[in-house]
Protein backbone atom coordinates (compact mmCIF):
# COMPACT_ATOMS: atom_id res chain seq x y z
CA UNK A 1 0.00 0.00 0.00
CA UNK A 2 0.64 3.46 0.40
CA UNK A 3 3.30 3.35 3.47
CA UNK A 4 5.59 1.39 0.89
CA UNK A 5 5.09 4.01 -1.65
CA UNK A 6 5.81 6.63 1.40
CA UNK A 7 8.84 4.42 2.20
CA UNK A 8 10.49 4.59 -0.90
CA UNK A 9 10.06 8.35 -1.53
CA UNK A 10 11.52 8.83 1.61
CA UNK A 11 14.18 6.66 0.59
CA UNK A 12 14.95 8.77 -2.94
CA UNK A 13 14.48 12.32 -0.87
CA UNK A 14 17.84 10.62 1.13
CA UNK A 15 19.79 9.98 -1.26
CA UNK A 16 19.18 13.32 -3.27
CA UNK A 17 19.77 15.01 -0.26
CA UNK A 18 23.33 12.83 0.34
CA UNK A 19 23.82 13.47 -3.45
CA UNK A 20 23.34 17.05 -3.00
CA UNK A 21 25.54 17.53 -0.22
CA UNK A 22 28.55 15.65 -1.97
CA UNK A 23 28.05 17.82 -4.97
CA UNK A 24 28.07 20.67 -2.46
CA UNK A 25 31.74 19.36 -0.89
CA UNK A 26 33.22 18.90 -4.45
CA UNK A 27 32.01 22.86 -4.99
CA UNK A 28 33.71 24.13 -1.60
CA UNK A 29 36.76 22.11 -2.19
CA UNK A 30 37.20 23.81 -5.30
CA UNK A 31 39.21 27.05 -4.30
CA UNK A 32 40.13 29.84 -5.76
CA UNK A 33 39.37 33.67 -6.71
CA UNK A 34 36.46 33.04 -7.80
CA UNK A 35 35.02 30.19 -5.55
CA UNK A 36 31.07 30.07 -4.32
CA UNK A 37 30.63 31.44 -0.98
CA UNK A 38 29.07 28.93 1.19
CA UNK A 39 25.59 30.62 1.25
CA UNK A 40 25.52 29.79 -2.80
CA UNK A 41 26.20 26.34 -1.84
CA UNK A 42 23.99 25.81 0.69
CA UNK A 43 21.42 27.37 -1.76
CA UNK A 44 22.35 24.84 -4.53
CA UNK A 45 22.00 22.00 -2.23
CA UNK A 46 18.48 23.63 -1.74
CA UNK A 47 18.59 24.39 2.03
CA UNK A 48 19.09 27.17 4.25
CA UNK A 49 23.02 28.01 5.02
CA UNK A 50 21.83 26.96 8.77
CA UNK A 51 20.46 23.86 7.45
CA UNK A 52 23.43 23.03 5.08
CA UNK A 53 25.93 23.17 8.31
CA UNK A 54 24.51 21.20 10.16
CA UNK A 55 23.61 18.55 7.58
CA UNK A 56 26.96 19.01 5.87
CA UNK A 57 28.91 18.61 9.68
CA UNK A 58 26.50 15.46 10.99
CA UNK A 59 27.31 13.60 7.00
CA UNK A 60 30.95 14.44 6.77
CA UNK A 61 32.20 15.34 10.18
CA UNK A 62 33.39 18.69 9.65
CA UNK A 63 31.86 22.30 8.63
CA UNK A 64 31.77 23.49 5.39
CA UNK A 65 34.02 25.93 6.21
CA UNK A 66 36.77 23.75 7.80
CA UNK A 67 36.21 21.64 4.36
CA UNK A 68 36.45 24.40 2.31
CA UNK A 69 39.84 25.69 4.53
CA UNK A 70 41.65 22.23 4.06
CA UNK A 71 41.72 22.60 0.38
CA UNK A 72 42.66 26.30 0.33
CA UNK A 73 45.60 24.86 2.17
CA UNK A 74 46.60 22.26 0.44
CA UNK A 75 46.19 23.75 -2.64
CA UNK A 76 48.24 26.84 -0.74
CA UNK A 77 51.10 23.99 0.03
CA UNK A 78 51.26 22.13 -3.43
CA UNK A 79 51.86 26.31 -4.83
CA UNK A 80 54.31 27.17 -2.01
CA UNK A 81 56.31 24.55 -2.86
CA UNK A 82 56.12 23.97 -7.00
CA UNK A 83 55.37 27.67 -7.98
CA UNK A 84 57.34 30.71 -7.71
CA UNK A 85 54.46 32.63 -6.56
CA UNK A 86 54.62 34.95 -3.50
CA UNK A 87 53.05 34.08 -0.47
CA UNK A 88 50.55 37.22 -1.22
CA UNK A 89 50.27 35.70 -4.66
CA UNK A 90 49.49 32.38 -3.56
CA UNK A 91 47.00 34.05 -0.89
CA UNK A 92 44.74 35.31 -3.47
CA UNK A 93 45.31 32.35 -5.82
CA UNK A 94 43.75 30.00 -3.12
CA UNK A 95 40.69 32.87 -2.54
CA UNK A 96 41.97 34.18 0.51
CA UNK A 97 41.34 38.38 0.75
CA UNK A 98 43.44 38.86 3.55
CA UNK A 99 47.05 37.96 3.65
CA UNK A 100 46.56 38.01 7.36
CA UNK A 101 43.74 35.85 8.13
CA UNK A 102 45.62 33.42 5.16
CA UNK A 103 48.90 33.40 7.16
CA UNK A 104 46.88 32.64 10.53
CA UNK A 105 44.99 29.84 9.40
CA UNK A 106 47.73 28.31 7.85
CA UNK A 107 50.23 28.66 11.22
CA UNK A 108 47.52 27.50 13.28
CA UNK A 109 46.60 24.40 10.87
CA UNK A 110 50.45 23.96 9.47
CA UNK A 111 52.52 24.43 12.76
CA UNK A 112 54.45 27.15 11.06
CA UNK A 113 54.31 30.49 8.44
CA UNK A 114 53.77 30.02 4.64
CA UNK A 115 56.78 31.69 4.39
CA UNK A 116 58.68 28.87 6.77
CA UNK A 117 56.80 26.43 5.45
CA UNK A 118 58.06 27.17 1.83
CA UNK A 119 61.82 27.55 3.09
CA UNK A 120 61.93 24.36 4.73
CA UNK A 121 60.23 22.18 1.87
CA UNK A 122 60.87 23.88 -1.14
CA UNK A 123 64.51 22.94 -1.69
CA UNK A 124 62.83 19.04 -1.23
CA UNK A 125 60.11 19.17 -3.61
CA UNK A 126 62.47 20.38 -6.52
CA UNK A 127 64.69 18.00 -5.77
CA UNK A 128 62.11 15.21 -5.90
CA UNK A 129 60.10 17.26 -8.77
CA UNK A 130 56.54 17.39 -6.84
CA UNK A 131 55.51 16.98 -3.38
CA UNK A 132 57.90 15.67 -0.59
CA UNK A 133 57.18 12.26 0.48
CA UNK A 134 54.82 12.69 3.04
CA UNK A 135 53.29 15.70 2.02
CA UNK A 136 51.23 14.35 -0.63
CA UNK A 137 47.21 14.14 -0.56
CA UNK A 138 45.80 11.88 1.79
CA UNK A 139 46.13 8.59 1.50
CA UNK A 140 49.24 8.90 -0.21
CA UNK A 141 50.91 10.48 2.92
CA UNK A 142 49.19 8.30 5.07
CA UNK A 143 50.82 5.36 3.12
CA UNK A 144 54.17 6.76 3.04
CA UNK A 145 54.01 6.27 -1.23
CA UNK A 146 53.40 7.86 -4.04
CA UNK A 147 51.17 8.16 -7.06
CA UNK A 148 51.90 6.15 -9.56
CA UNK A 149 52.61 9.61 -12.02
CA UNK A 150 54.81 10.78 -9.50
CA UNK A 151 57.14 7.02 -10.15
CA UNK A 152 56.78 7.71 -13.63
CA UNK A 153 58.16 10.80 -14.14
CA UNK A 154 60.95 9.87 -11.66
CA UNK A 155 62.20 6.89 -14.08
CA UNK A 156 61.90 9.19 -16.74
CA UNK A 157 64.44 10.95 -15.28
CA UNK A 158 67.75 11.51 -16.40
CA UNK A 159 70.45 9.29 -13.91
CA UNK A 160 71.78 12.28 -11.44
CA UNK A 161 69.01 14.65 -11.63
Amino acid sequence: GEGGNLSVKRGMLHRDRHLRLCRARTALREVGQFHRSIDDVARAAGVSRFHFVRLFKGLFGETPYHCRSTAQLARAKALLLLSDLSVTAICLEVGFTSLGSFSALFTRRVGESPSSFQRRFRAAAQAERGMPRGLGPGCFGLMGGDSTEDRKNREAAPAGV
